[in-house]
């Protein structure tokens, strides 16, 4: 199967914020929807994340895109809507203690997003889709493919409105 993981474009939010699972809107969505349906293969079916920052170009690059919750970005409880100055120096450190399983007050951990993710590829029966989603999903699915030890898991760059090719017929893809 070959996945055409798409990030959404820029949020529209002041930087600095945390903005996991905030539904924001994004900035230039038909533009980069014109330059996405350019490169990608045509009538390709389309999952999204619900979240409007995808939801607004999934739905430019398909007329029936499919919204899935698993796609959404990770869900950092307590932390969403603050600047990341504003969070304890501690619960930073103990998030950089544990990058795989530290989840945020009232949130999620980076492994549960990846095993979500994962569940969500696992039921996918066609041979090619694009899934538009979050850095956080494209990391994780990338790091579970490639295999990558967990520093490395969310070092990966995602730019906004990227498309990252997944081949999981073929061990080691993830051509950006």
């Amino acid at each position: 199967m070959i996945l055409h993981l798409i990030r959404h474009p820029e949020p529209l939010i002041e930087p600095g914020i945390c903005y996991g699972q905030l539904d924001i809107l994004a900035k230039n969505v038909k533009t980069a929807a014109e330059r996405l349906r350019a490169e990608l293969p045509p009538d390709l079916p389309v999952w999204s994340s619900p979240l409007r920052r995808c939801r607004e170009l999934a739905e430019q690059l398909h007329p029936a895109p499919i919204f899935d919750r698993r796609l959404a970005e990770m869900d950092f409880g307590a932390w969403e809507g603050r600047s990341w100055d504003s969070i304890s120096r501690a619960e930073l450190d103990a998030w950089a203690a544990d990058l795989a399983d530290y989840a945020p007050p009232g949130g999620e951990s980076p492994r549960q997003l990846q095993r979500r993710a994962l569940d969500f590829v696992g039921e996918l029966s066609v041979p090619e889709a694009v899934l538009v989603t979050h850095a956080g999903v494209i990391r994780l699915l990338l790091a579970a493919h490639l295999k990558l030890p967990v520093e490395q898991w969310l070092a990966q760059p995602v730019a906004y409105a990227a498309r990252v090719v997944l081949d999981l017929g073929r061990p080691g893809s993830g051509d950006v």
